[in-house]
């Protein structure tokens, strides 16, 4: 019913930036939150940024003042700005979000939270 597409994953050097997408398509009738999530190789799912539906917006500690989350309701995309880039942010970057669909069809309604398949990132230090 729901699904995340992420785009813009690959390679930079370190210090340079690279802009992930995300977009949501489907039955959606609204979206609650969008956000990035990381995962590097042996250590669990971080949250990298999230941004409400009213644009309110939180990072974690170690991306701060390099990332920027953003999003466009209208068409439903979440975007991440990656700045200054670090080896550390080596990882794979995962959309979610927090979704209410709506199904005419069947008359059914419902809140999930869904999530991409993940792109790669990488940094070369």
């Amino acid at each position: 019913q729901v699904q995340l597409v992420e785009s813009g994953g690959g390679s930079v050097e370190a210090g340079g930036s690279l802009r992930l997408s995300c977009i949501a398509t489907g039955k959606i009738s609204s979206i609650n939150y969008m956000a990035w999530y990381r995962q590097a190789p042996g250590k669990q799912r971080e949250l990298v940024a999230r941004i409400t539906n009213d644009g309110s917006t939180n990072y974690a500690d170690s991306v701060k003042g390099r990332f920027t989350i953003s999003r466009d309701n209208a068409k439903n995309i979440v975007y991440l700005q990656m700045n200054s880039a670090k080896p550390e942010d080596k990882a794979v970057y995962y959309c979610n979000a927090d979704i209410i669909w709506l199904d005419f069809k069947i008359h059914e309604t419902g809140r999930d939270e869904y999530w991409g398949q993940g792109t790669q990132v990488t940094v070369s230090s």
